[in-house]
């Protein structure tokens, strides 16, 4: 390396630490104008990579300028040591807490591989010759940091900024524990489709929504037709989303002799009656999503009426125009649900097993089981 910084700029980190360089500058700008850099930690789990270099480096020439320019700019650096990386890693090492050892034989384990973590972490950062606080920082783990975001959280909901409720969120199966949207990565996969029938419940209701009454109003049982790469969610179902603002048409067909009439958009029902089979398709009536608005179906294998909903988040890309809605298995579902009242039911275990109680599927894997 040029210059011999190999040798050299460990000689030169030495003779900062022996001099005591960053309290001597505290020292120096005590009394100064402050100025304070709030250092989102980095996670203690790994040797740092090119990221956390950029990072910090950026962060210590900040400081550095702002001392050179009269501020008293200290830096206390931290870490986050709480999360699913540091309890996957110590499963591998002692098993999963509750099962072969104790929560607090596991608790344990993890403070001690954050520990191992912070100190790798620690002597990397020291070595890129960042000025900072490092025989004093901060750690998420540490009790009193713990017993202080207790006393912020009761902080937040004395003035009223909590309220109690349920919401789908990112869950492994494997690990039993919810997942920040920052450890989900999505891949790409074929999935199931599946086209699923509601029964329309009072059929003359839904054609009075029509914007012309037809005089034939077809034969055959009449249904709602809804498109699901999820099939495994239809037993939480409580409802069915329109878009408001496409048009949906009644069509009457047959197949093997059996005629029926189903609701498909507009834009979608020559695709998908060409899917199911269908012969001798045809319009009898059209009107828009907003008409049919509560209007009752039958859930396709469980005793229960669920309603047409309205939402936003319905699109003509693919399927039928038509989407299941099951309020605890996803964020559209649960917001357009919140907004009807419907139940959230959520019949799947931290297992990604069907509970005990549920009708048809209990016990069965909601993957595994397809």
């Amino acid at each position: 390396m040029k210059g011999n910084l190999a040798q050299r700029e460990p000689e030169r980190l030495k003779k900062w630490t022996e001099a005591d360089l960053y309290q001597k500058i505290r020292t120096e700008f005590s009394g100064k104008p402050p100025f304070i850099l709030h250092d989102g930690p980095p996670y203690a789990n790994g040797v740092i990579h090119i990221g956390h270099a950029v990072n910090k480096v950026l962060k210590d020439i900040i400081l550095k300028s702002k001392t050179l320019a009269g501020f008293d700019a200290p830096y206390v650096p931290g870490w986050d040591c709480h999360g699913l990386p540091i309890e996957l890693m110590v499963e591998k090492k002692v098993g999963k807490a509750g099962a072969k050892v104790s929560a607090e034989v596991f608790r344990k384990a993890c403070r001690e591989y954050a520990t191992k973590q912070v100190k790798m972490q620690k002597d990397e950062f020291i070595r890129l010759g960042v000025l900072g606080d490092w025989s004093n920082p901060y750690l998420t783990m540490d009790h009193q940091f713990e017993a202080n975001i207790i006393r912020s959280l009761g902080k937040i909901n004395t003035k009223g900024h909590l309220s109690k409720g349920s919401k789908p969120v990112h869950w492994c199966t494997d690990c039993g524990s919810a997942l920040a949207e920052a450890e989900v990565e999505y891949e790409d996969k074929h999935s199931p489709a599946i086209d699923v029938r509601f029964e329309v419940l009072d059929e003359e209701k839904l054609f009075a929504c029509c914007e012309r009454m037809p005089e034939n109003k077809g034969e055959g049982p009449l249904s709602v037709v809804i498109w699901t790469t999820t099939p495994w969610t239809l037993p939480a179902n409580q409802g069915v989303s329109l878009n408001p603002k496409y048009e949906y048409v009644i069509i009457q067909c047959e197949k093997d002799g059996q005629k029926e009439r189903l609701v498909l958009v507009n834009q979608l029902w020559l695709d998908a009656t060409e899917r199911y089979g269908m012969e001798n398709c045809h319009v009898l009536a059209h009107c828009l999503g907003s008409a049919l608005e509560n209007q009752l179906l039958m859930h396709p294998f469980y005793h229960r009426k669920v309603p047409i909903i309205l939402g936003d988040h319905v699109t003509a890309e693919a399927g039928t125009g038509a989407v299941h809605t099951a309020p605890g298995h996803g964020q559209d579902d649960y917001v357009v649900g919140q907004r009807y009242g419907l139940p959230v039911d959520n019949p799947v275990g931290d297992n990604g097993v069907f509970l005990a109680n549920t009708e048809l599927f209990a016990g069965e894997h909601v993957f595994y089981g397809e």
